[in-house]
């Protein structure tokens, strides 16, 4: 017998849960989309967006998934054969380098392995090792959405002041933006890319590049840059197609301004903190069940745990198991362990990830997580008993705090 007819829960780090106010404000004929509502309503959304990654500088919109921002966050200010260093803590961060060398980049990455946040320290020994300043820029992910690592932004910004290095501090917030607290230019990043799918509430399908004056002035130094990734028109219309490279994505902007105005009504900070809630109930979770068998997260530290992705490890296959049974027994969706391959387990097999982003609440965690304790005790996964009561005094003694 299978209990997963009903609705679904999608609970993969991305794309996250739709809300219906999102797809009923999709679910409609195509506008003109030359003059007239869908115009206004666009430049009505940029300093919205420009709020939720708290920046004054400027932002372009891409037809894109998150790969397409990282290609035209490059485009625009590095050039084929100049250096990138790329600090890597999963496979998003190297990701974002294979994307560099594409293009024809030069990469360093520094390896600080999944189980760990960046060492400032290591970037600017090799910062201060580049007396020559060949590198243009310096790549970090907020949050690597496969080892649901959350790194410290300003300590980089830190490290390029410390050494007096004139590197771009470009930032990867796709799996981060509108989940965990950011402030693009409080902590001295250059440039900001996210997507539309995760905290933004959106399909797949538009990406977004924020940039301040520094990294425009490095764009206007650079010899050519594709008409396609060119951020200046983008960020500076002279036409609305120019917004877009052409074709305005009418429905998803219409998706757009439904989720901004849901972030906007019930508050940037409300949501962190809800999503830094809902991500302590997980971990506690995961503590218990953990004292009594071989689950453990992959990031031991809470400080340095993403609030909108939590990978966890149960040891091959188990994770892959466990994963089939809550999708077909419970309706509930868990995200593969992307990039966590082992000695024995190339696949990554032995690891699961919980997405606990955007359109979620208590319910929700709650009840994702008594799918995940009941299919344990029905694979006959040893654990600790009590799981889901641990996660729900987190959740009640937050409500009672207020």
């Amino acid at each position: 017998m299978s209990l997963a007819n009903g609705r679904t829960y999608l609970a993969i780090p991305g794309p996250s849960v739709m809300p219906d106010a999102v797809l009923r404000a999709m679910h409609r004929a195509s506008p003109n989309i030359y003059e007239g509502a869908l115009t206004d309503m666009v430049a009505g959304m940029i300093p919205e967006l420009k709020k939720v990654a708290r920046t004054d500088g400027h932002v372009a919109i891409y037809i894109a998934n998150g790969h397409g921002a990282w290609e035209a966050s490059l485009s625009n200010v590095v050039a084929e054969g100049e250096t990138v260093l790329v600090a890597a803590t999963g496979r998003f961060g190297h990701g974002w380098a294979e994307m560099a060398a594409g293009l024809g980049i030069e990469t360093q990455v520094i390896e600080f392995g999944t189980k760990s946040p960046l060492d400032a320290a290591r970037i600017a020994e090799a910062l201060a090792a580049d007396t020559a300043h060949k590198i243009k820029a310096v790549l970090v992910n907020h949050v690597d959405t496969a080892s649901s690592v959350r790194n410290d932004v300003a300590s980089v910004r830190a490290a390029l002041d410390e050494v007096g290095h004139p590197a771009l501090l470009m930032v990867d917030c796709i799996a981060s933006l509108g989940c965990d607290e950011y402030h693009m230019d409080a902590w001295g990043a250059d440039v900001t890319l996210t997507g539309s799918q995760k905290g933004l509430m959106v399909p797949p399908g538009l990406s977004f590049v924020f940039f301040n004056d520094r990294a425009a002035a490095q764009r206007a130094a650079m010899k050519r840059v594709s008409r396609y990734w060119d951020w200046t028109p983008r960020a500076d219309p002279q036409f609305f197609y120019q917004y877009f490279g052409g074709t305005a994505p009418a429905h998803h902007l219409y998706g757009l301004r439904a989720a901004l105005d849901m972030i906007g009504e019930e508050g940037l900070e409300a949501i962190w903190a809800r999503h830094a809630t809902l991500a302590r109930a997980i971990w506690a979770a995961a503590d218990v069940w953990g004292q009594g068998g071989p689950l453990t997260m992959n990031i031991s530290d809470p400080a340095h745990r993403s609030h909108a992705v939590t990978a966890l490890r149960l040891g091959a296959p188990y994770g892959a198991k466990l994963r089939e049974w809550t999708d077909t027994m419970g309706g509930l969706t868990l995200g593969i362990g992307l990039g966590m391959s082992e000695p024995g387990d190339p696949g990554g097999t032995g690891f699961f990830r919980i997405g606990h982003m955007g359109h979620i609440n208590a319910h929700m965690v709650l009840g994702a997580l008594g799918v995940i304790e009941a299919g344990f005790g029905s694979l006959g996964l040893p654990h600790g008993k009590g799981g889901v009561t641990a996660a729900s005094e987190v959740i009640g003694s937050a409500l009672a705090a207020g």
